[in-house]
């Protein structure tokens, strides 16, 4: 009888465990609930929503459980909650803890309820409801499964307003059809920012009507294949056939697909650097005037130094003495402000060689006139006019943390991405700061060992992803607006290529940017994230499984170099050779710190778990783990 007794005490446990394995939401929730039992969805169920305003998720919600089932829903207007309906809600008294872009989602075995103040946490609310569903749901075509939602009561918002991600379509060009695919798979980890970069060096991608040449010369450089920085400058009379721009028309409707996905845009035209495409198609724009000025195909234009000093063989900024350039600015940013209506342009204001306007008269003049001591000045002036362009059209201005430099326009907002520091000093000054730190958030860094990942700068592991904290502990955390991912496409010429550069490194920041502190959980994270793969096969997105590599580090201990290993993802099994055969299961397993002798000594690492294999194999030469050595 006692043991009955402790079975039965020990059953629900047991049931609550194996729900809770099931529930794995990317974001993490505030709070969910378990409870007994599970929603069928059949043909029979009804998709309602109370008030019309909740009409068009409802109507989004119907199209996604139609496509992977094969049943036939459609978005009814009903306030009834009769058994099979699942309805969506706007809340008659507002719940302040929901704010916004909260919701509330309740499944029981007979209705799912969805409701929240806004239709924005209405779309957030579906989203999560999707995930609860098999991970069939994410399908683009007909799938079987057994369609239960576990019965849960759950309760979410952000953690911060802005969550973003930024797609630079300067480098590469990307069609409309990409940017819109992209900022629904965005939409979907909840993600409400869209950052487009729409101007560089490489490329001018925004159709404004009154200066017809930035178009028609710069969004177009001569065809090049290769790393970029590398490749060769364009020939005379060679044909620049490479690029794309977008239409006023195009921008419209992406932005219209945008707000029903509650994807603010915000655009980015930079400036006074990174100008060359602009300078391209009107040479007069920059101190040099040199009518020779391509669109910048990937050749090499610069020199770096270290601490962010570098020079310019091309001039790519724009003059800040030359009335003319802010008459040009007013006509750029007049038809930018009128085709996206949110209260943000970026300005950009990174990386601006100053090296042309020291030795341009015009430069010197003005800053004799401004009692400039130092070139940055004239940058915090050239700012300072674009705030004021911006503000007459209805904009704020929003800048890279270069615009601290010389003094800051007096109501910018700061994009922190050399680090933290940017952010920390801006906040102290009051102003209003969006965290992107390079080391946290750049997510054209590898992702995984240099020898097994496309070569670009720097490296960023998906576990430091997950374990970033937007908010200094130094600064008033309410001036932090949150944070975003950014892509940055020097390297990535492709939808397919973007997608494997964002995932799951932006599953993890989704996390950091919607779920409580509290709640981070590494260990925790990894099992949602494995669901995550699943769906995405499902739903032809491509990421990457580089967590699942094995991460080698070497030392030198006197003359002896020691290489050690080590994953990402607890509870992998790590198996390596040195004697130039391909290690497996039956090969040495990794405890301790090795050895590795003297002479031509290849080391090849792998990762296994439960007996097979699940990482990538690393193979490094003897002379390559000493270069590493610390």
């Amino acid at each position: 009888m006692k043991k009955l007794l402790l079975l039965v005490l020990f059953l629900p446990i047991v049931i609550a465990k194996a729900q809770t394995s099931t529930v794995h939401i990317i974001p993490q929730p505030v709070d969910v609930k378990q409870r007994p039992g599970t929603f069928l969805l059949t043909k029979a169920t009804v998709v309602a929503y109370a008030q019309p305003e909740s009409r068009t998720v409802a109507e989004m919600l119907a199209t996604k459980l139609s496509t992977p089932t094969g049943y036939t829903f459609t978005a009814k207007p009903s306030k009834l909650t009769t058994p099979g309906t699942i309805q969506l809600s706007l809340n008659s008294l507002p719940n302040a803890q929901l704010g916004n872009e909260g919701y509330t989602v309740d499944v029981s075995p007979k209705v799912i309820k969805i409701a929240a103040n806004k239709p924005a946490g209405l779309f957030y609310g579906m989203q999560t409801l999707l995930q609860l569903f098999p991970k069939e749901m994410a399908s683009t075509s007909l799938a079987k499964s057994s369609w239960t939602a576990p019965c849960v009561r759950i309760t979410d918002y952000p953690r911060f307003g802005w969550r973003g991600v930024m797609l630079d379509v300067s480098r590469h060009f990307f069609s409309k059809e990409d940017v819109m695919r992209y900022i629904d798979e965005i939409a979907q980890l909840k993600y409400n920012t869209f950052h487009w970069h729409l101007t560089d060096d490489q490329g001018w991608r925004i159709e404004i009507k009154s200066l017809p040449r930035l178009t028609q010369v710069g969004a177009w450089r001569v065809p090049r294949i290769g790393k970029i920085g590398q490749l060769a400058p364009p020939k005379a009379g060679e044909a620049p056939t490479d690029g794309g721009f977008y239409t006023q028309e195009d921008i419209k409707e992406v932005v219209r697909y945008a707000q029903e996905r509650n994807v603010t845009i915000v655009p980015e035209i930079d400036v006074p650097g990174h100008s060359m495409a602009a300078i391209a198609a009107y040479p007069e724009l920059s101190c040099t005037k040199d009518t020779n000025t391509r669109v910048n195909a990937g050749s090499n234009f610069s020199e770096w130094y270290g601490n962010g000093k570098f020079k310019m063989f091309i001039d790519n900024t724009l003059n800040p003495s030359d009335e003319h350039v802010y008459a040009f600015l007013d006509k750029v940013f007049t038809e930018v402000a009128a085709l996206f209506p949110n209260p943000y342009i970026h300005a950009g204001g990174d990386e601006c060689y100053k090296g042309y306007w020291e030795n341009d008269p015009g430069c010197k003049a003005l800053m004799q006139k401004m009692n400039m001591k130092h070139s940055e000045e004239l940058q915090s002036y050239f700012m300072k006019r674009v705030e004021q362009i911006l503000k007459a059209k209805g904009k704020k201005l929003i800048g890279w943390d270069e615009i601290l430099e010389g003094g800051i326009a007096p109501e910018a907002t700061v994009m922190s991405w050399r680090g933290i520091k940017g952010g920390i000093e801006a906040a102290k000054l009051g102003h209003e700061v969006v965290m992107t730190p390079n080391q946290y958030a750049y997510i054209d860094y590898m992702q995984s060992d240099p020898t097994v990942e496309p070569p670009i700068y720097s490296t960023l592991r998906l576990k430091t992803c997950y374990n970033y904290e937007p908010v200094p502990d130094s600064v008033d955390a309410k001036l932090i607006l949150g944070g975003q991912a950014n892509l940055w496409t020097e390297a990535v010429s492709t939808l397919s290529h973007a997608e494997y550069m964002t995932y799951p490194r932006c599953w993890a920041l989704a996390d950091v940017y919607w779920s409580p502190k509290e709640s981070k959980n590494w260990e925790g994270f990894i099992p949602r994230m494995e669901t995550q793969f699943e769906r995405a096969d499902l739903a032809g997105i491509n990421y990457a499984r580089s967590a699942y590599d094995p991460i080698v580090t070497t030392t030198l201990k006197g003359n002896k170099l020691v290489a050690s290993m080590d994953t990402e993802i607890p509870g992998l099994d790590v198996f390596y050779t040195i004697d130039d055969s391909v290690p497996g299961r039956y090969a040495n397993k990794y405890g301790t710190p090795i050895e590795i002798p003297e002479g031509p000594i290849t080391l090849r690492v792998i990762t296994y778990r439960a007996g097979k294999p699940i990482g990538r194999m690393l193979t490094l030469k003897r002379d390559d783990l000493r270069k590493r050595a610390k």
